[in-house]
């Protein structure tokens, strides 16, 4: 198995390098609501896994709370050497259901996607969704009291703060949101 050093223990989604030989990135599914307890435990049997998260508004009892939720819910992904490591311990792992298999051995996730993603990285170790956003484009509100709901962005500004019109009281209602609460829906 690879070994971590102490600093990546602590912060996993921060950048990690890729482990010199064959070892590739694989997608793990968890059991439902699981992914956070899974990845701890990855960690303790000095795997590699990678979570990416997304802040997000949960609306309970009338009240708005902003949590750190997976980016796919359900998965995480773990870097393994089919050769080195024991990959079929990641099976019976807690919090894990499976790895995700063809014929029977791990199906690698292609080479670049998880690159791609840790690019996205911010420094609190939150997905940046935010690239690539264009006026007039369809988006969905993911943090604060509008969490959900898809308006069109109006207006870009430099301070990073947008106008996006959703549809409220039977009409498009502008409402100024960070430009990090919103996705391309």
């Amino acid at each position: 198995m690879s070994v971590l050093p102490d600093a990546r223990r602590a912060a996993p989604e921060a950048a990690a390098p890729v482990i010199a030989g064959a070892a590739r990135w694989y997608a793990v599914q968890t059991l439902a609501h699981r992914e956070s307890g899974a990845q701890a435990q990855l960690l303790r049997q000095n795997f590699v896994p990678f979570l990416p998260q997304v802040e997000k508004t949960v609306r309970h009892a009338r009240k708005l709370r902003t949590v750190r939720a997976p980016l796919f819910p359900g998965y995480l992904f773990v870097q393994l050497d089919l050769a080195r490591d024991r990959w079929r311990s990641v099976n019976g792992t807690f919090g894990v259901s499976r790895l995700v298999t063809a014929n029977d051995r791990p199906a690698p996730v292609p080479v670049g996607v998880i690159e791609a993603l840790r690019a996205m990285l911010d420094g609190a170790g939150l997905m940046k969704l935010d690239d690539g956003l264009r006026v007039g484009q369809t988006v969905q509100v993911m943090v604060g009291p509008f969490a959900d709901m898809l308006g069109q962005l109006d207006r870009l500004d430099g301070a990073g703060r947008v106008r996006v019109l959703l549809q409220l009281m039977g009409g498009a209602v502008p409402v100024l949101v960070d430009r990090t609460a919103l996705r391309v829906a």
